[in-house]
């Protein structure tokens, strides 16, 4: 039996204060009913004795503390889930915001799940196509990997997840793929960019989207990456399909967790994030994963902006520390207008060299790509060298990696963000701007590759 209580103490701001109260546990779900019938929802934060601390969802302005009454519901934040969320838009809270029909759940889940025991883990393996040829050739994304994207305000990183949404794949045709894609705390103009531009892409059959605008409650913000992975986890590892989760903007999140540590008085980490911070993102990240006894995996790319450019900031160095590797997005690359502006040298995939070669992407992958990044590197201490010195200073073959550099920008990091390229076509594009060089360059490919993959004629 679920039991009132008007024994409101006192408002504060996001957080109310509940005297004489029995029973409740910590992150229970509860409704305040206002004299006017007026229902507002709250989450239990702290008991101490007979005193719970709640957070309300909603404003806390019109609560009369005499005449309302507070109920508590006996369970936590629960997501109703089913096969039927693929194609649907749901607000921050798992409510159904597209205009159809409530969700008949197969199961009622709480959003707050198990990070996957590192015991019954598989070790990531597989090759994900994203059609990126920025992350295919050189960053590889693996099923079952955590695999962040740095970037900055103002960079278009929303542009960057919704290609990736669209255009990722596991390669094999009787593989189940899926999309889940969360947005926290976006403006009304970014949620419509993405709706529309998956319902105009066909995309939104195989994704469910999860929309939390700026101007939602802060605690809705804490608890719309949870429902995308709690929904993730029950097509992944109930319906046996690989989903791919994409989550922008982590820093939102974050920024949301601040806001209530700091209604909470808690004592301040560091930049006044609690100090729970890394705790708190891991909870989340270490969901993804591949798990022994079932066919289905969470493959995770969560997406931050870096405040000020800063990647010693507390969100990128704790989001780095949990992941395998970040794909980082330049700011010189956006002003030479190369879309998507991936910074390829400082990008890292620590598990692509079990995602790629043979029966995976190619045989020759991981010579092209060690290749790539060696030209790429060396072309661009060439035009370094070449502002300070002048062209003429340089060697014939600098000038060489110097075009190449520059050819590698303008061809391969620069693609639009409507272009889908396959493995296959990202792997003749670096033999094509590799040809620029002259064989005998080719240190870190087998020379049987060499032979076998050289372009034999002009493109």
């Amino acid at each position: 039996m679920i039991r009132e209580y008007r024994t409101i103490q006192e408002v504060a701001g996001p957080l109310m204060l509940v005297r004489q109260v029995e029973g409740v546990k910590y992150d229970e779900l509860g409704e305040i009913e206002l004299p006017n019938g007026d229902i507002r929802r709250c989450r239990v934060l702290e008991v101490n004795g007979s005193n719970v601390l709640v957070q309300l969802f909603e404003s806390g302005a019109g609560i009369n503390v005499a005449n309302s009454k507070v109920r508590f519901s006996g369970h936590g934040v629960r997501l109703d889930v089913s096969e039927n969320m693929l194609g649907r838009v749901f607000n921050g809270m798992g409510e159904p915001i597209d205009g159809g029909a409530k969700i008949i759940p197969e199961q009622s889940l709480d959003i707050n799940g198990t990070p996957i025991n590192p015991a019954a883990r598989y070790y990531p393996s597989e090759f994900i196509q994203t059609g990126v040829s920025t992350i295919d050739g050189l960053n590889t994304l693996v099923r079952g990997q955590k695999l962040p994207i740095f970037s900055g305000s103002g960079l278009p990183h929303a542009n960057l997840a919704a290609q990736i949404a669209r255009q990722a794949k596991v390669l094999g045709d009787d593989e189940k793929f899926a999309v889940v894609f969360a947005a926290v705390g976006i403006t009304f103009e970014e949620a419509d960019f993405f709706i529309s531009d998956f319902k105009k892409t066909g995309a939104i059959d195989r994704t469910v989207l999860f929309m939390n605008l700026a101007s939602d409650p802060a605690i809705e913000r804490i608890s719309t990456p949870r429902m995308a992975l709690t929904a993730a986890e029950y097509l992944a590892f109930e319906c046996d399909m690989h989903v791919l989760v994409i989550i922008t903007d982590i820093t939102n999140y974050a920024e949301a967790l601040r806001e209530v540590s700091a209604a909470r008085k808690e004592v301040p980490g560091r930049r006044g994030y609690p100090g729970y911070l890394y705790t708190d993102l891991a909870t989340m990240y270490e969901r993804a994963g591949r798990k022994m006894g079932s066919e289905g995996s969470i493959t995770m790319i969560p997406i931050l902006s870096m405040p000020e450019d800063d990647k010693t900031h507390p969100i990128p160095d704790l989001t780095g520390y949990i992941t395998e590797g970040q794909i980082i997005l330049s700011r010189e690359m956006y002003r030479k207008g190369y879309m998507p502006p991936v910074d390829v040298l400082p990008s890292l995939s620590r598990l692509k060299d079990k995602g790629i070669g043979k029966g995976k992407t190619r045989e020759d992958h991981a010579g092209v790509m060690n290749q790539l990044f060696s030209s790429y590197a060396r072309g661009k201490e060439a035009k370094e060298l070449m502002v300070v010195l002048g062209e003429a200073a340089l060697t014939p073959m600098d000038r060489l990696y110097a075009k190449f550099s520059d050819a590698f920008e303008a061809e391969y990091i620069n693609q639009g963000f409507y272009e889908n390229r396959s493995i296959e076509e990202t792997m003749n594009l670096g033999w094509k701007l590799l040809s620029i060089l002259p064989k005998s360059e080719m240190k870190r490919i087998k020379p049987e590759f060499v032979e076998k993959y050289w372009p034999k004629n002009d493109f």
